[in-house]
């Protein structure tokens, strides 16, 4: 297969000998395409580079779907296999996409799309009142229209990617630092349980369950949906095993572990009929509010570990339930190998094992290793 080299008639009638040149080819699929390059040189090396490629067959067809078609077959054949989470972050993204771009074919969608959406959409209004669209929701909508585009690049209908890396670099939001319970914290907020009055209806008492749940979350480091998704068929107490089902965890695999025996005199105390270990028969929003309420009375006033321009909120000064699973992890990182950690934790790849390990790390060793002066040591002796 030939590739061959013109000049714009219209463009050559106007221009002269100074018209750029084109090198025209047939795709695979018989369709005439073109790119316009600029001086004969140059035309005749894409010329050159093209008949190669045409010869290897490393040329692909490209179809000219439309966005909606593409769209209904990637929910058809992709997302409706995801958990309904991801499907109605998927579903936002795209449609926060459609919107701003309001694309037609799926070939139209390139990098001046993404930057024109970047722009647009940035200064549209976020959930709290008087403020925009937060850079993480930027990061991770852009990262949706990503993974349905490289979907795209699966079934063949585009060839490339537009470059989406140099639009990430556009959008830094704040890296907060991790913070892990401390075991003094979490001993104070243990201790101030009995100010729960959530969940109710149940023959146990409010600070019982949470007395559980705090002692159960750190020590299996599970997450939050993990713990209230936990069902009753799956704890043996005689064996002290528990299942985490794939459905109900964010590692999408079973996996088995064993209890402590003071976890299960905890969880033998608010054993019901209900299906649920832990049952919450409420809004999941009230859960935070509770455990937020639980550490107020403990005392708890953490600084914001936000960086930027960041308005606070009582969140920001307050311990979320993953701080009990990087509590879990700084503790237990000198008790397991990294690989028994990793399995414990349902880390899908080592490396974010071991960011905990690190974390874990540098706090244990940051007083020991940094730098005071002789002279004080001296005085102080």
């Amino acid at each position: 297969m030939r590739a061959w080299l013109y000049q714009d008639y219209r463009q050559k009638k106007k221009m002269g000998e100074k018209a750029p040149w084109s090198v025209g080819w047939l795709d695979p699929s018989g369709k005439r395409r073109s790119k316009k390059v600029g001086s004969r040189s140059q035309a005749e090396k894409l010329r050159r580079k093209k008949e190669g490629e045409l010869a290897a067959g490393l040329c692909k067809t490209v179809t000219e779907l439309s966005w909606s078609l593409f769209r209904k077959e990637y929910t058809e054949k992709v997302v409706v296999g995801l958990k309904s989470k991801s499907r109605t972050e998927i579903e936002n993204g795209l449609n926060h996409f459609e919107r701003i771009i309001k694309p037609r074919k799926l070939s139209d969608v390139n990098t001046t799309n993404l930057y024109d959406f970047l722009a647009q959409r940035r200064l549209e209004s976020g959930r709290k009142p008087g403020s925009t669209v937060s850079d993480y929701t930027l990061k991770k909508e852009l990262s949706v229209v990503r993974a349905a585009l490289n979907v795209a690049i699966d079934f063949g209908y585009i060839t490339e990617l537009p470059r989406f890396k140099n639009v990430f670099k556009r959008i830094k939001p704040p890296e907060a630092c991790p913070r892990p319970m401390t075991p003094e914290h979490f001993e104070a907020i243990y201790g101030a349980t009995e100010v729960a009055t959530m969940p109710k209806g149940f023959t146990f008492s409010a600070s019982d369950w949470w007395r559980a749940v705090l002692t159960f979350a750190i020590t299996t480091g599970w997450r939050k949906d993990e713990i209230l998704g936990f069902r009753r068929e799956d704890l043996d107490l005689n064996r002290g095993g528990i299942l985490t089902r794939a459905e109900d965890n964010k590692g999408n695999r079973d996996d088995t572990d064993f209890l402590p025996d003071i976890t299960i005199n905890h969880i033998r105390q608010i054993l019901s009929f209900d299906k649920k270990v832990f049952p919450w028969p409420h809004h999941l929003r009230t859960f935070d509010l509770e455990f937020h309420r639980i550490q107020k009375e403990a005392g708890i006033d953490l600084p914001c570990i936000v960086k930027g321009d960041h308005e606070c909120t009582d969140s920001c000064h307050l311990y979320g339930m993953h701080d009990l699973r990087r509590a879990y992890a700084t503790e237990n990182c000198d008790r397991f190998p990294l690989l028994v950690l990793k399995e414990k934790m349902r880390h899908k790849d080592i490396q974010t094992t071991m960011r905990y390990v690190q974390m874990a790390e540098k706090m244990k060793k940051a007083t020991d290793e940094v730098f005071v002066p002789g002279f004080l040591t001296r005085e102080a002796n």
